[in-house]
């Protein structure tokens, strides 16, 4: 029976240490290696040149770098988004998007191959779950868009294909691996995670004290409302967020973003802006409104700017701080799972490429 192979880029520096002292090497090949997977984001063991060959051979025979392989990548017309369709080490698909702003680039990765969660609006959920990601798979997804690039990510957002927070541990894992100064060193305050409300999962993330961006996808101000959209609202009441939300802040000091996905004749009337605003009144947030990205799979509309603005400046008035998000990439499918849905059509097997650019 072949031997599964150890997936070497989901080891943090100190359980690498541990697996190459219980090879006989020797600590500071750790170092080593680390950089070469998270700084340098190397996919062969024979570019790691101040290895050895017998270690580099060793590597290779116990272990594996995962692949990320890009079977798609669509740029809109802009220039400034670029959607990936990556294939995983098992034939899974999953989808990225890098956004460029004058402050950096920003990636949006996914964190599970499907969801659960069934959002009404979210082309993501169709397909149910297929299975979490694992730490490597990712990190990958930003190692691959930087080396496609060439140009270094700065801002990471958890808020493509999945629940974060579905995926605890391998997410956790993943943003202190992300930041950790031996390797690819992003700031966790350039970090935000979006999370549909698993309150039990909010708190747990406040006890590990990061300093990352919570954003809670709200997208309705009361509980009968949001049950129409996120079937979440079945399980978890507004009132339990916003208290995990209060202890979210009480534990990090780091303010909670709330989206709200405007849905023409379902959450965007005056009235449903001045509840929004008796919900967070008092409270150190942000509101992030959002034109909502049509499926064709669903019958939702998008708010008409007129009421995105009317919207917006009834939260202002109240004094809470709210932006609409930029419209970016909706000529290339940039709603999540939208790319990964329309290509898993065209393909029942992925049996060739459009592009292939290997992280």
């Amino acid at each position: 029976m072949k031997m599964e192979k150890i997936d070497i880029k989901s080891y943090d520096y100190d359980a690498l240490i541990a697996l190459l002292e219980s090879w006989g090497e020797k600590p500071f090949r750790a170092k080593q290696i680390y950089q070469w997977l998270h700084e340098k984001a190397v996919m062969h063991f024979s570019d790691m040149t101040n290895i050895s060959k017998a270690l580099r051979e060793k590597l290779e025979e116990k272990s594996e770098i995962y692949p990320t392989t890009m079977v798609d990548r669509l740029v809109s017309k802009d220039g400034q988004t670029t959607k990936f369709l990556f294939q995983l080490r098992d034939g899974s698909v999953i989808e990225s998007v890098l956004m460029k702003y004058k402050h950096g680039n920003s990636v949006c990765i996914s964190s599970q191959v499907g969801c659960r969660m069934g959002c009404r609006f979210c082309a993501s959920t169709l397909g149910g779950l297929e299975r979490n990601l694992t730490v490597s798979e990712m990190l990958g997804q930003i190692y691959a868009i930087q080396n496609i690039s060439g140009e270094r990510v700065s801002n990471v957002v958890i808020m493509g294909t999945g629940e974060p927070l579905d995926n605890y541990d391998n997410f956790v894992a993943f943003v202190k691996m992300l930041t950790d100064d031996k390797g690819y060193h992003i700031s966790q305050r350039n970090i935000t995670v979006s999370t549909c409300g698993l309150v039990e999962k909010i708190k747990e993330l406040a006890e590990e004290q990061l300093q990352i961006t919570l954003a809670i996808s709200l997208h309705a101000p009361n509980d009968e409302a949001r049950k129409k959209l996120m079937p979440v609202a079945n399980q978890y009441t507004i009132a339990e967020i916003m208290e995990a939300c209060d202890f979210y802040f009480a534990k990090t000091g780091r303010r909670v973003s709330f989206e709200y996905s405007l849905v023409e004749g379902q959450n965007d009337s005056e009235d449903f802006a001045r509840q929004l605003c008796r919900l967070l009144k008092g409270k150190n947030c942000h509101v992030n409104l959002i034109p909502v990205n049509p499926i064709k799979e669903r019958n939702f509309k998008d708010t008409n700017t007129v009421f995105v603005q009317k919207f917006k400046m009834i939260l202002e008035k109240s004094g809470i701080n709210v932006t609409i998000r930029r419209e970016m990439g909706r000529d290339i499918d940039a709603a999540c799972g939208q790319l990964r849905r329309n290509y898993m059509a065209r393909n029942t097997k992925i049996d060739g490429v459009s592009e292939s650019v290997t992280q």
